[in-house]
């Protein structure tokens, strides 16, 4: 083969590598959030490495990294949700990747204007390192949906000692909630996503609720819960029945002492007359 041949095919090879390379992967291309939660978009994306320039392959470098919305290539002047080369960001959005593999966005306190298309874009010292996956990840904003409690137990009806977690949660995609929960009505100062009873007692027993602490409207339907008394805790129910047993056996002690005087009395009246 000649030398213009092989030098030909070398190059085509490296274009082909550099392309193939080059992706960027959405695992979710579309969920949901509730507003006023955190939903998190994956993504990974492999940066090409290098470039051919005519005889000599350039090596690439990533330079810049970011997420735009409702904009397929999101390139040049288009605003981004995230610019690395941006301070000006808003801090709704954060950006939990990196410059090499990782390209995760996370979107907190979910708005009705986070509805839309979101797309990765990576930029190298290059020119030829740029690369848009314009697939991007659809989020749709639940305004409507109810938070639901999930117990750790199928039994409402739990004894005293036991234990029992409930989650708040919904049929959409997020994490790190931020919940108010209430019981009877009541606010607790629980904020997390799950609430730990341990170890129940009657004043856990009642009608527990959860919602979304920047969203009242999702307050879930109500999760009752009745603690009774356990076979190890019933030292008040045991006091009268111990009671009871004392004055019994006092009583018979009485009769019986009773009993054995009018038996030495009956003795006497007998040894008197046969005299």
């Amino acid at each position: 083969m000649a030398v213009w041949d092989k030098n030909l095919l070398w190059s085509f090879m490296f274009l082909l590598a550099g392309a193939v390379g080059q992706t960027v992967i959405y695992p979710l291309t579309s969920t949901c959030a509730v507003r006023g939660s955190t939903v998190t978009l994956p993504c990974t994306f492999t940066p090409r490495k290098s470039f051919n320039d005519g005889w000599r392959e350039v090596p690439l470098k990533i330079v810049r990294v970011r997420w735009c919305k409702n904009h397929e290539i999101c390139h040049g002047s288009v605003p981004s949700v995230f610019d690395s080369n941006s301070a000006n960001s808003d801090p709704r959005y954060q950006y939990l990747g990196d410059m090499k593999t990782n390209c995760t966005l996370q979107i907190r306190d979910v708005q009705q204007g986070d509805s839309a298309t979101f797309r990765f874009r990576m930029e190298a010292d290059h020119p030829e390192g740029h690369f848009t996956n314009t697939t991007g990840v659809t989020v749709r904003v639940d305004d409507l949906t109810k938070m639901r409690i999930i117990s750790s137990s199928d039994d409402k009806k739990l004894s005293r000692g036991e234990t029992i977690t409930l989650l708040c949660a919904s049929v959409c995609t997020f994490h790190q909630l931020e919940v108010t929960w209430f019981k009877d009505g009541h606010a607790l100062s629980e904020t997390g996503s799950s609430l730990h009873l341990s170890p129940l007692t009657a004043e856990n027993s009642g009608n527990y609720t959860c919602a979304l602490k920047k969203n009242m409207k999702t307050v879930s339907e109500p999760y009752s819960l009745q603690v009774e008394a356990g076979a190890g805790n019933n030292s008040c129910t045991l006091i009268p029945g111990v009671v009871f047993v004392v004055l019994l056996a006092v009583i018979a002690l009485i009769l019986f002492i009773i009993k054995r005087k009018l038996r030495a009395a009956g003795g006497e009246t007998e040894l008197k007359v046969s005299y």
